[in-house]
């Protein structure tokens, strides 16, 4: 697939745009005020693969503790900011890495000028951030609904006054709870613009519900050769964003990262505990970072053949399991150690 040309902008380290590779985000849902809470968050985040992080700042208390997150944690952080300029220059001095707002709700040029000031000096980016729920009054009546032209409208007038300003160092995002909408959207804007954009479809909903909106929303948009960095919003763990994010750039085959797992969804044939087996060995290897296919099949018809793709891989028997690598037998081992040899296995191949 051929990406979209995007200027390249820098996030505390992390480049975003150009021909980087598409960044992974996400958002704590601890209270920034609580330093240790927060920080804990991230890092679970980092180590998950999280590469940029965003963060609520509701008040100047939350401003002052992004100093303290900072200095505890190891990937950059985006101040999240609505209505309140000062948010948005506490946040900048505390060390954020990067803004998150809506430069229409901010509060007048004046403003602006003063948060574009200030970020200029640091070289912070920011990012336009246009929800479907929040066009202005103005916007909606002439579209009498927010549709995506008018979300499109929204981000352009944003995009205006910052350049006006002379500030180009921008990311948009155009986010809907309407997978079509969003899909739209994102089109439209991709052919006004050469910043990098942020794909999202907000407020996706549960794990399950948000994960296959996401997929869609998020993939069709990337298998197009639009977005430079994504966020899968979730009712849920934050960690369990990243993950999701990963395996849609996994399935595109945009980025690849830690153990891929392929299993078969089983039938009458399956002699043995497979869903136990997967989550079993899956959490076994969640901390491996190494690209790896890893497959785990209830029976030999799906075994080596279907999986001969995979680096390695059991599939299951009566009590007991075939271990193969590269499609090749070799050997076979009881059920009640098929989690253990597997996970050794797959350690080994990846320390080699």
């Amino acid at each position: 697939m051929k990406r979209r040309f995007s200027r390249q902008i820098n996030i505390g380290g992390v480049k975003v745009g150009g021909e980087s590779p598409v960044v992974v985000q996400s958002m704590t849902n601890t209270p920034t005020q609580d330093v240790a809470a927060t920080a804990k968050q991230v890092e679970r985040l980092a180590s998950a693969g999280c590469e940029l992080v965003r963060l609520a700042v509701p008040d100047m208390e939350a401003a002052s503790a992004l100093k303290e997150i900072k200095a505890q944690v190891s990937i950059p952080i985006i101040a999240d900011i609505h209505f309140d300029y000062r948010l948005a220059l506490a946040a900048i001095e505390n060390g954020a890495n990067g803004l998150r707002l809506n430069p229409g709700n901010i509060g007048g040029k004046k403003k602006i000028q003063e948060i574009v000031a200030a970020a200029r000096s640091c070289s912070i980016p920011i990012r336009i951030g246009v929800n479907s729920g929040s066009l202005s009054r103005a916007i909606l009546k002439k579209y009498d609904h927010p549709t995506p032209e008018a979300m499109v409208e929204s981000a352009m007038s944003h995009v205006k006054l910052l350049e006006d300003l002379d500030f180009h160092l921008i990311k948009i995002s155009l986010k809907s709870s309407d997978v079509l909408q969003t899909i739209s959207a994102y089109r439209l804007l991709s052919q006004k613009v050469d910043y990098p954009l942020h794909l999202g479809v907000t407020e996706a909903g549960t794990l399950i519900s948000g994960t296959v909106k996401s997929s869609i929303g998020i993939g069709l948009l990337l298998l197009e050769g639009i977005g430079d960095t994504i966020r899968v919003s979730l009712t849920h763990d934050p960690v369990d964003e990243v993950k999701v994010a990963y395996e849609i750039l996994k399935a595109l085959g945009l980025r690849q990262r830690g153990a891929e797992i392929i299993s078969c969804p089983t039938c009458g044939r399956c002699k043995i505990d497979l869903l136990t087996l997967v989550e079993k060995i899956e959490n076994n290897l969640t901390h491996i970072t190494t690209p790896i296919k890893v497959a785990i099949m209830g029976c030999v018809v799906n075994g080596p053949g279907e999986a001969r793709e995979a680096d390695i891989g059991i599939a299951g028997g009566q009590g007991n399991g075939t271990l193969f690598k590269k499609g090749r037998v070799i050997k076979k081992v009881p059920e009640a150690d098929l989690a253990r040899v597997l996970t050794e296995e797959v350690r080994k191949m990846i320390n080699k």
